[in-house]
This record gives C-alpha cells, structure tokens and sequence, in this order.
C-alpha cells in the first residue's frame, strides 16, 4: 500500500509593468479567474476546466495528473487560484490581503507533507518590487524550512534571491509563446512527489546576467533562441539533471536588480548543477546582440498592410500595437494607432479594441442603434496619449465576466470594441463574441506579443506589429536604473562579475 501525503497549492499569478498608471486590485483578479477550496479541486480535476474561457489544463491541472499518476496516495489540499490578466502593479491592501489568505490556508490544512504554489515571476506590488518573494516566506514561515516547496513561474520571471532561497523545486515554462502550462506544472508535480517517495534528492544552482533585452525574437522555435531551449533538452537527457529553466526578464519592472537567469535542478548533484546553469548562462548571454526587429510606425504599418491585398481577400491582418500591449500589462487605451487608422485607414476594415470606462458609463445611457458622438481612449494613461473625438452608431451594450461593460461601435470603416476591463484582445472571440465576423475585417487589432499567432492561425494571413508610444515599448531600458551595469545599456565584457555579486558569491 503507498504511502498518503498531503499537498496543498494555490496561484497567485499577474505580470505587472511599473509603467502603468492603473493600479491593479483584487477585483481584477475575480474577474479574471478566483476559484477557492472544492470548486478549485473540481476545476484541475481531469474533467474540469482550470481556467474558464482560457485554458482548460494549466499548470495546476499539470501538477494533478503528474500527482495522480504516482506511486504516492496524493490527498490533495486545494487553498486559491487567483490569476489576473497583465496589468499596473497591485495595491498594497490587496497583497497584504493574500499575504494573509495563504497562511491563513495553510495554517488551518494541518500537517503538510509539501507545498506547491503556481505564481508569475514578475509581480509589482505598489511600493513593493518583490511580492513574491513575500509569499514564499511566508510559505516557509507556516511549513517551515524542511517541507518540500514547489513553484513554477512564466519564463519572463525575474528571479532572485529572495525567489530562489525559500524553494526545492522551480519549473519554468520552456515555450514562448507559452504552450506548457500544463506540462510545467506536472514536472513540478512529479518532481515534488519524487522527492517525497525518496527517489530524489533535488539540488540546484542559478545564474544571473546583466542583460534585459536579446534573443531576437525570443520565440523557442526560431534562431537564435532555438538552440538554447534545445541545449536545455539535451540536458535534461542527463541521468542526473531533473529539470532546466532559463528566465527572460520582464522589462518593465520597478527595480534596479533586473536580468536573464538560469535555473537548474539535479539529482544530488550540486557541481553538475552549476555547470549546467554556467553552460546555458553563456548560450544566453551569447544571443545578447540579437535584438528585437525594428517596427514600422502607425503610417508605416497601414501602407505595409494595404498592399497585402491578395491576403487580406483571403483571411485577415493581424496587427499589434507593440506600444500598449494589455498581455504585458499596458492599460490598453492608447490613441496613436487609432488616429492614424481614422485619418488614413478608410479603404480598409478594420476590428479595434478600447479599455475606456468613462466613455462606457456615457454610452450606457444611450439605447443600441442609436448614434453616439464622444472621446474616445487617452484618459486611463494620459501622459502617453490624449482622447480621439469620434462619431458613429452603437451597435451592441452587455455585460460580461471577464471585460466588464463592453460596447460595440460601428464608425464606419472601424468597428471597435470598448471594455470596462483589460482589453486583452489576443483571441478572435473578443471580437466574434461581439458579433464580428474575423473575414469582413481587413485588420483585426491586438493587445497581445505572441500568442494571438497561435489563436488566429485559421485566419491571419500575415501580422505586422507597430511601435506608437505606450508603456511596452522595448527600448524603455534607456531611461531605467539598474543596480550595475547592464547590456544593452552599457556593455560588460563578461556576465559573471555582476552574477556573482547579484547572488552574493565571493570571488
């Protein structure tokens, strides 16, 4: 007979950006996806769906079935998951509020015999650069320093000390865009259990770059990122290395101690760690000067897509605002592009969306049909973008799970989507949901940097990103502090003086 253990977990997952003047909050994260105790446990259960209208297995759903499969008797402990979308750094109140549920859930399970807890990597907190790091102490401080405690993260996580101390088990996502939410969740599962049925003995090593900003791309399945996460599966093929991750850092952040890390873990085997951690530390830190592409302007952009005729007939444009994107937590309201496309997009038709609660609580007044006239975006971060006059016919007024109040506006030859809440529009039910078939548009708008590819694929027949002025614009390392020197802002000659003192190594 195996033996019974006892596991709890939760998620508390959010990517913040610093740069956002709109705070987020505990409401956002109900909107978005708050499950508690038995209807958590139903929902990562086989049958369930782990985040509704999401993803129907991520990484909890990953850590169960890993959980289920193994030789352990597995009770399971289920305390909250709490996911919000991309968003403005988290009121202090509302940290402290989840600070408190954690302990207070794993105090009132009982005895543990370990702990998982699915988290981002790269939260802010106001005033707080670090609130992960908070949780993980403050798992420790309730199961104390010999419990087996796992964590994943995204793999735009920025670690750190602090992160990487508290834990035995880290797992990161080895995709990007991200299509292993599950599968990271279950080698954390089953590394947890190995270590509780004593068939492993988990030790790791880390480090750390001076380096924000590299890779291209950073896609895992084109150069020159391929031959990293490839590197990492042949190691994983070592008989003695459990698992590999490797971090490419959040940009917008507020905090000086920002970079790309390696993480690995290995079977009681702590110089093999760190030599597998040094390998993919220099195969990073070798992709440093591949940069990401130059994007065209909101002028550039139309005229490149207006002479995508064929394809345009034959699908759709996918076309995202490099400089708002909502999935790295811009606020979503920015105007630059929806000037450019009104004065001169007209010959095309184009799906926009709009994060504008003010403009929705005027709209909300108006019955659906009827012609609307007012200002549009630019109120949410009005130090980046001011608000568009626009007139046209409101087509559609509901109400919604995840966005709020949204609105339907037809303006002629754009039809735009206003949300009350983050406006992630990175899937084509944000628009077809609305009653807008993806094939009349010649240009469906995106807040999202990569997995829009992967949900528009049976429609897009090409994508071109823009760069306006927002809060995700990639050069914004020009203006951050950092805490030594850093590449692409200065230029060290090698990554390990500043890793060395980053983790507080001597030597």
């Amino acid at each position: 007979m195996s033996r019974k253990v006892r596991i709890a977990f939760a998620r508390i997952a959010q990517e913040s950006n610093a740069l956002s003047p709109v705070v987020s909050t505990l409401a956002d994260f109900r909107r978005t996806h708050f499950l508690t105790g038995t209807e958590l446990l139903d929902a990562v259960m086989p049958d369930g769906e782990e985040v509704k209208g999401f993803l129907k297995n991520a990484e909890i759903s990953g850590f169960v079935k890993a959980a289920l499969a193994h030789e352990l008797d597995v009770e399971f402990v289920p305390l909250f998951s709490a996911w919000a979308v991309p968003g403005g750094p988290l009121a202090a109140e509302d940290h402290d509020w989840f600070r408190a549920e954690l302990r207070k859930g794993l105090a009132d399970a009982g005895p543990l015999d370990g702990v998982y807890l699915s988290v981002h990597g790269s939260m802010n907190v106001v005033g707080n650069p670090e609130p992960e790091a908070d949780y993980f102490a403050d798992v420790r401080s309730v199961i104390g320093d010999e419990t087996p405690f796992a964590v994943t993260m995204d793999l735009h996580a920025n670690l750190s000390s602090a992160k990487v101390d508290p834990l035995t088990i880290l797992c990161a996502y080895q995709t990007n865009p991200h299509r292993d939410h599950a599968g990271t969740g279950a080698r954390a599962g089953k590394l947890l259990l190995d270590t509780l049925a004593q068939l492993a003995t988990p030790v790791h090593a880390w480090r750390s770059l001076p380096m924000v900003i590299g890779g291209g791309m950073t896609m895992d399945f084109l150069p020159p990122m391929l031959g990293i996460f490839r590197a990492m599966k042949r190691w994983e093929r070592h008989p003695k290395v459990l698992s590999c991750s490797m971090f490419m850092s959040h940009l917008w952040l507020d905090q000086r101690e920002i970079g790309w890390a390696t993480y690995v873990i290995t079977d009681d085997d702590p110089a093999l760690a760190a030599e597998v951690a040094e390998d993919l530390a220099d195969r990073c830190w070798d992709v440093r000067h591949s940069q990401p592409p130059t994007f065209p302007n909101a002028a550039e952009a139309i005229e490149k897509v207006r002479k995508m005729r064929l394809r345009r007939k034959l699908g759709t444009i996918t076309m995202c605002d490099a400089s708002d994107v909502v999935g790295a937590g811009a606020p979503g309201d920015s105007t630059h592009l929806l000037r450019a496309i009104l004065a001169d997009g007209q010959d095309m038709t184009w799906f926009f969306p709009m994060r504008d609660p003010e403009a929705l609580a005027q709209l909300a007044t108006q019955a659906v049909g009827s012609a609307v006239t007012l200002e549009i975006g630019g109120k949410l971060d009005p130090a980046r973008s001011t608000p568009v006059p626009v007139s046209g016919t409101l087509v559609g007024f509901e109400e919604t799970e995840s966005f709020g109040q949204v609105a339907t506006l037809d303006l002629g030859h754009v039809k735009m989507v206003v949300t009350e809440g983050a406006n992630i529009a990175m899937k084509p039910e944000f628009y077809r949901d609305r009653g807008l078939r993806i094939w009349d548009a010649d240009v469906c708008v995106v807040k999202s940097f990569f997995p829009f590819h992967l949900y528009f694929l049976p429609y897009a027949r090409s994508s071109v990103y823009v760069t306006t002025t927002g809060t995700t614009d990639f050069d914004m390392w020009r203006d951050h502090e950092y805490a030594r020197p850093t590449w692409p802002k200065d230029n060290p000659s090698s990554w390990r003086p500043a890793d060395r003192d980053r983790r507080g190594v001597a030597g």
